[in-house]
């Protein structure tokens, strides 16, 4: 008789385990992170638009929202829809997850400097996301 109720209650365990994986092995806290917001300047110029580091799609890729507008400050970045981060701390933008549009490196203090392609240096630094959208600048 004492069975039934542990096995009950394995039961309750691993019900309550699927509830937090949702029953698809990923933690329902890794799925609710928030997007960062970044501010792509180049060569120190006043003229910015916004970049949005969007869900965790595997290891180290992320996707990515590059407003309309950053095509002024390197033709084609528009064309990016993947941020992958290195073990280097190096993060590159891709349209296929792979070949980068744009290689940065970490910069000195917060943030980001590009390297590939050597010209025009952009600067990629955490924007609040309050006053910064993906979807405005």
């Amino acid at each position: 008789m004492k069975v039934l109720p542990a096995l009950i209650g394995v039961a309750t365990l691993a019900g309550g385990v699927q509830l937090f994986h949702g029953g698809s092995g990923a933690s329902v806290a890794r799925e609710a992170q928030p997007s960062s917001t970044y501010r792509l300047t180049a060569n120190g110029d006043e003229a910015a638009c916004a970049v949005k580091r969007g869900a965790e799609v595997s290891e180290g890729l992320s996707l990515l929202t590059i407003a309309s507008t950053c095509r002024r400050l390197l033709p084609g970045i528009e064309r990016a829809k993947f941020w992958r981060e290195r073990e280097d701390g190096a993060v590159a933008f891709s349209a296929n997850g792979v070949d980068p549009i744009v290689t940065f490196a970490v910069a000195d203090g917060d943030g980001y400097e590009s390297y590939a392609p050597a010209l025009p240096l952009l600067s990629l630094a955490a924007a609040d996301n309050r006053d910064y959208s993906a979807a405005g600048n």
